[in-house]
């Protein structure tokens, strides 16, 4: 699969959401406040903790845009999806682990940075998602893949973690 269609992808969409609009949106509100302006060890601390949330949240993004690529054939655009479901690793714990690791990127930036109006724009997206995901998304997923899918939702939850990852029933082979 070509490197150009995965990069396109990513700088179209988690590009636009986790850099260009917050950069926007910082430039528009006048700018940061790392750390909060809290005291030390709060401010160190509340920093460190806006790094990890970022880190989570970018790594949890990459492995499922190396699970879309090997797994899926396709990307995490609608304009060029899967074209086989993804059952693998984070999804066998959540639906949605792509959106997951977006959303932990845009609370670390707003944690990191000490900025109120990245706050807000997690705010927006998180709801944005959450209404774009079960009418649009999620009927396209059941149209594209039918009953794997309908089984793949009935036991994996959209948002909150599995405690045990899901075996789907079609695969016998371990994790990867």
């Amino acid at each position: 699969m070509s490197v150009w269609r995965h990069l396109r992808a990513i700088a179209l969409l988690p590009g636009m959401v986790l850099l260009i609009i917050p950069a926007f949106l910082i430039h528009a509100a006048g700018g940061v406040n790392p750390g909060w302006a809290l005291p030390s060890p709060w401010g160190a601390a509340t920093i460190a903790a806006g790094v990890l949330l970022v880190g989570m949240g970018l790594s949890l993004m990459a492995w499922t845009i190396r699970l879309f690529n090997a797994i899926g054939r396709g990307t995490l655009a609608p304009w060029d999806p899967t074209r086989r479901l993804v059952v693998r690793g984070p999804y066998r714990r959540v639906r949605n682990p792509m959106i997951s690791g977006v959303m932990c990127v845009l609370l670390g930036e707003a944690v990191l940075l000490g900025s109120i109006v990245l706050i807000e724009w997690f705010a927006c997206f998180a709801i944005l998602n959450m209404t774009f995901i079960p009418l649009a998304e999620e009927p396209d997923l059941l149209r594209r893949f039918g009953e794997d899918y309908r089984l793949y939702r009935k036991n994996v939850p959209r948002w909150i973690p599995r405690r045990t990852p899901w075996r789907p029933p079609w695969e016998s082979a371990p994790d990867t």
